[in-house]
């Protein structure tokens, strides 16, 4: 069953932008060729730990950035952290890009590389190893970071999910 998750206001948190990636695109008309610009874009508050990914398009970089910027606004997500890291070992897919995500004691760091990196730093996780496995399209990472970042369950939501006391676990 999906669950259904409360819009989050992006005017409630101090949001960081990071830009992912720029792609220039050409479309080729009978006059010439149309120069175009997209750019993904990650937003989050490290301290709230609420992250957003979003895709803006148009004929000047700073124009598809700030697009990105309010695409990545619109979907934002909180995510479940312990402390620094996050709470267990998870696999995120999206097309063929896999995304690997796993705790990581006090004073490790983020080892991520470039757009899992962007996701990790910008959602507030200090502490955490990842592994991109498949594709290297930032889209398809940023979406696999996403959906393994929505599969985290704390510790009282899995405890009542089987009946138990969170301390029983």
């Amino acid at each position: 069953m999906p669950t259904v998750t409360k819009k989050l206001d992006a005017g409630a948190f101090q949001l960081k932008d990071q830009v992912v990636a720029i792609n220039r695109v050409t479309k080729v008309v009978k006059g010439g060729k149309n120069l175009s610009f997209a750019a993904l874009v990650v937003v989050g508050d490290p301290s709230a730990a609420v992250v957003g990914y979003g895709s803006g398009k148009a004929k000047e970089v700073p124009q598809a950035i700030r697009k990105g910027i309010e695409s990545a606004k619109k979907n934002l997500v909180r995510i479940n952290l312990t402390q620094t890291t996050i709470p267990h070992l998870v696999l995120g897919r999206y097309g063929s890009g896999r995304v690997l995500l796993k705790p990581a004691p006090e004073g490790t760091g983020v080892i991520a590389g470039g757009a899992v990196r962007a996701v990790m730093t910008s959602a507030g996780v200090q502490n955490v190893l990842t592994k991109s496995i498949g594709t290297t399209n930032p889209h398809n990472v940023i979406k696999a970071t996403f959906d393994a970042l929505k599969q985290l369950k704390n510790r009282e939501s899995v405890a009542t999910m089987r009946g138990k006391a969170a301390e029983e676990l």
